[in-house]
């Protein structure tokens, strides 16, 4: 694919479309003129053919939205779009769901490590050099194999874990009579393991016994009909509903033994208590953070129903100690905090910053939603699984990836089988989906041609080159509809 030589920037017309080439928008154009740059080439150190680019001076945060959200991508003031089908490495938009998201073993740990260091000074032993690596790719399926864990409670109840069986056979001097008690407190107990998400051990159906070691645990003990019958409609109340129904069962005057002590809530602690969790008074560091808006094609802007801080860019500093560490970028738009990058100072690479930026930036994505609802997500840039050193973003879930050819989301756990057989891969499976924004009225687009804003249904009248009008429809392909009549298309 050939790149693209554009000059873009924002109309500063409610309905840039309509525009004709009166006098008054004459003038209009003319005293815009200056704000328009060229756009040329490739991105730096990209293959040939690998994507296409613009170089925007002035662009609104929706413009930047809508782009994005067909995998475009800026750099400073490059915005550049990667030819997914042809480029060696696909790199597939990536965003993070952080209302839903829940911190990881290996996120956990780095939030421990930093708190430690501050509240204590303790430096952690052995090399960083894997940074952002450090968490692995086990950890963020972890609440995939939460999920395997509850399916084994539907394994059939004779079967037991080893360290069950253990305890029963300690118990195997108890009387005949205790023996239902204790099975199903026993199988209560194995559900409750399976379910929390904790890896199970492995399940085995217990052999006969040898002569003299006690009763065959292969085979379901003798219990009364009765007992048999309120089994039968605890299991029933508790599907029906866990929390009331069973307790009122309970106060029917029904035995307490059948019934499992409740555990105790223990509730894990969300990201915010983790990442402010109060120091003590003689703290041997404090690490403070502030947050500019900083120079880039994003126009700011601050409208009543946005966030308090406006939309645009934002350098995010971290100070320890009175020295600034590390210094993120982030664009904050109409639909989510979309990360830019990051760079910090390498002596204290040991902290692991490129992790806890990034759960730094989920939790304040998190506040922002509580003033502006439709904030709600985080983007990471681009997912390349072809790439180890690039996988890393997957482990911020739940998290979504932008389908190249229909522009929907959809879920990382339904991509990655398919990126496993394939570097490129269309992710939407309806075979009848397509682009709902693809260029449909190109005629609309706007140009700037001599110092003129003109659809380019009038200025391709005026032109004789045959090899204009297909570089123009690719850039409309490229843009979209929406950005294809917000933005200038420059010809000279």
């Amino acid at each position: 694919m050939q790149s693209l030589e554009v000059r873009i920037m924002k109309t500063k017309w409610k309905n840039a479309s309509s525009l004709d080439l009166n006098g008054e928008n004459q003038q209009d154009a003319n005293g815009l003129c200056d704000m328009i740059t060229v756009l040329k080439g490739r991105r730096p150190g990209s293959t040939p053919n690998s994507d296409s680019g613009m170089w925007a001076h002035s662009m609104t945060v929706q413009d930047y939205q809508d782009l994005i959200d067909r995998g475009w991508r800026r750099s400073g003031k490059y915005v550049y779009k990667p030819v997914m089908n042809q480029t060696c490495c696909p790199q597939y938009t990536i965003r993070c769901r952080p209302l839903q998201f829940q911190p990881s073993k290996s996120h956990k740990k780095v939030l421990k490590k930093m708190l430690k260091f501050l509240a204590q000074g303790e430096v952690p032993k052995g090399s960083c050099e894997d940074e952002p690596m450090d968490s692995t790719m086990d950890d963020a399926v972890a609440g995939d194999f939460a999920l395997i864990n509850k399916l084994d409670i539907q394994c059939d109840l004779k079967t037991l874990s080893d360290d069950v069986k253990e305890s029963l056979e300690s118990k195997g001097k108890n009387s005949k009579k205790e023996e239902p008690q204790e099975l199903l407190q026993s199988q209560d107990f194995v559900g409750e393991k399976l379910g929390s998400g904790e890896p199970s051990h492995s399940v085995k159906v217990h052999t006969v016994p040898k002569p003299g070691k006690g009763a065959d645990l292969s085979k379901p003990p003798c219990r009364k009909a009765k007992e048999i019958r309120k089994e039968r409609k605890r299991l029933k109340l508790m599907q029906q509903n866990p929390a009331g129904e069973l307790e009122g069962f309970q106060a029917q005057g029904h035995p307490s033994s059948l019934f499992p002590p409740k555990a105790k809530s223990n509730q894990p602690k969300s990201l915010e208590d983790l990442i402010f969790e109060s120091l003590p008074e003689n703290a041997s560091h404090k690490l403070e953070f502030t947050r500019f808006l900083c120079s880039s094609p994003l126009e700011a802007e601050t409208p009543p129903n946005g966030p308090d801080c406006g939309y645009g860019s934002f350098h995010q500093q971290y100070w320890l100690d009175g020295k600034i560490i590390a210094v993120g970028v982030i664009d904050i738009l109409p639909n989510c905090v979309s990360s830019v990058y990051l760079y910090y100072d390498p002596d204290y690479s040991f902290l692991s910053l490129g992790v806890y930026s990034a759960l730094r930036e989920i939790a304040f994505t998190r506040q922002l939603h509580e003033k502006t609802s439709q904030l709600s997500y985080y983007y990471m840039g681009f997912y390349i699984h072809s790439c180890p050193k690039m996988k890393y973003k997957g482990q911020y879930r739940p998290s979504d990836l932008l389908c190249p050819e229909t522009y929907v989301w959809v879920p990382i756990e339904q991509c990655l089988p398919s990126l496993e057989n394939s570097k490129y891969c269309r992710f939407n499976q309806d075979p009848e989906a397509v682009d709902e924004d693809r260029s449909t009225e190109p005629d609309r687009l706007q140009v700037f041609h001599k110092r003129a804003i003109m659809p380019y249904g009038v200025y391709k009248k005026q032109q004789k080159d045959p090899s204009e009008e297909a570089a123009v429809l690719q850039y409309a392909s490229l843009v979209g509809q929406k950005c294809s009549e917000r933005m200038l298309l420059f010809r000279n």
